[in-house]
């Protein structure tokens, strides 16, 4: 097991230690390319941002983003097909958030509710 930090949506830099993240970072595309096709992917988040944080360049709260988040979500799925988001929101409120609707798109609908039932579901989703 692997993980890495993020805010709202992965961008060209990652990080180990969430006290560290503007410090101590680690090239996205270095992740991509050192976890090989047959690895998986989850992501955790409520992904409730800014829909520009996905949409635009320049969009991140916290730096200039050269690329949209969507991009490098599109990345992590071709890298890794088995990929799923698990969002703590109740699933019932996330047709209200727009930034929500465009991360399910990005992950091809594979978000599933942090919940037991939804950790089980992300788990037989990742398992076909």
């Amino acid at each position: 097991l692997e993980f890495f930090y993020f805010h709202n949506c992965p961008y060209e830099r990652l990080w180990k230690d969430n006290r560290r993240r503007h410090t101590e970072t680690i090239a996205t595309m270095d992740v991509i390319h050192t976890f090989g096709s047959d690895y998986k992917a989850v992501f955790v988040g409520d992904a409730s941002m800014s829909p520009y944080e996905i949409a635009m360049p320049g969009g991140s709260v916290e730096h200039w983003n050269p690329e949209p988040g969507f991009v490098w979500l599109q990345r992590f799925t071709a890298q890794w097909p088995k990929t799923v988001w698990l969002n703590p929101i109740k699933r019932d409120h996330w047709d209200w958030t727009q930034s929500i609707q465009m991360i399910r798109e990005a992950t091809g609908d594979r978000m599933f509710e942090m919940t037991l039932k939804g950790i089980e579901e992300a788990t037989r989703e990742l398992a076909r």
